[in-house]
């Protein structure tokens, strides 16, 4: 542990030294790697740009210590974002890119191998699908969050991304990413788009990660002649780990005026030893979720929301 955390200083002495004379060490350092292996030693990967309107991936982070590069953002209409890059051994991920109109967003990277956090998943265009968080890295390391869903071109919102995994032994799975507003309408607003579920907890240890909230409801310009839009459902709580509690649901999204709130939504169920997500509260009166059942060998349910 104390080594690796040397080694998290050093990399970031290396960072440092990237302004400094030091770099035609580093870059000779990295030309082995970066030659046989399309990746350096040390340092972050490269954020994707944008090439004919699409995004283009993240590039990888170094082998030992480096960042995954963002994932470029699409411009072409129904084209999604760049994926983020994964990291290393250590670090974190990166973030996926920005979707055009009606395309998701990009995924996140996966973090470091050893430690480090999954890269959020990339906001969506106009009534797409948030991306998914990238997952977290082997061992100690959290989910990404999951991308925000589109706010909607016509009618409803696009649904949040899905929450990254929790690492592997150890980890908290990332929360569920926002529900994307639903459309501004003459007559009839549109509905919000559902929350994003939150991300499993790691394999052995880890609480799964919290559902997105809900998206709100689109407004309608004449109330007189239409109504506003429903509020979009909250996301699902995660699945914990084998020893760890399920997430808590997501909160409804607010309905515009004269519209219903959205339902909380369910809470995350445990395995084994760990108790059920509570389920997450309506919005404006709506029904909350149910909460997540308890683990089979000791646990409590969750509360209803």
């Amino acid at each position: 542990m104390q080594a690796l955390a040397r080694g998290a200083g050093a990399y970031a002495a290396a960072e440092a030294a990237a302004a400094s004379p030091l770099q035609p060490l580093l870059d000779a350092v990295n030309a082995p790697t970066q030659l046989l292996l399309g990746r350096p030693l040390i340092g972050d990967g490269a954020n994707g740009g944008t090439i004919g309107g699409v995004g283009q991936p993240g590039q990888p982070g170094g082998l030992l210590f480096g960042n995954g590069g963002a994932g470029g953002a699409s411009t072409a209409v129904g084209v999604g974002g760049g994926r983020g890059g994964d990291a290393g051994l250590i670090r974190t991920g990166g973030a996926g890119g920005q979707g055009a109109f009606s395309g998701n967003g990009g995924a996140g990277g996966s973090g470091g191998l050893f430690f480090g956090t999954g890269g959020a998943g990339g906001p969506a265009g106009a009534g797409g699908i948030g991306g998914a968080g990238g997952a977290g890295g082997l061992l100690f390391s959290a989910g990404g969050v999951g991308g925000t869903g589109g706010t909607a071109a016509a009618v409803a919102g696009g649904a949040g991304g899905v929450g990254g995994s929790g690492g592997l032994f150890f980890g908290t799975g990332g929360a569920g990413g926002l529900g994307g507003a639903g459309a501004t309408s003459f007559f009839t607003g549109g509905v919000g788009g559902v929350g994003g579920a939150g991300g499993a907890g790691g394999l052995f240890f880890g609480t799964g990660g919290v559902g997105g909230t809900g998206g709100v409801g689109g407004t309608a310009l004449d109330p007189g002649m239409g109504f506003g839009g429903a509020g979009g459902a909250g996301g699902a709580g995660g699945t914990g780990a084998l020893i760890g509690n399920g997430g808590v649901g997501g909160i409804g999204g607010l309905g515009a005026i004269g519209a219903a709130g959205g339902a909380g939504g369910h809470g995350g169920n445990a395995q084994f030893i760990g108790n059920g997500g509570n389920g997450g509260p309506g919005a404006s009166g709506a029904i909350g979720g149910a909460g997540g059942t308890g683990g089979k060998l000791l646990g409590l349910p969750g509360a209803h929301g």
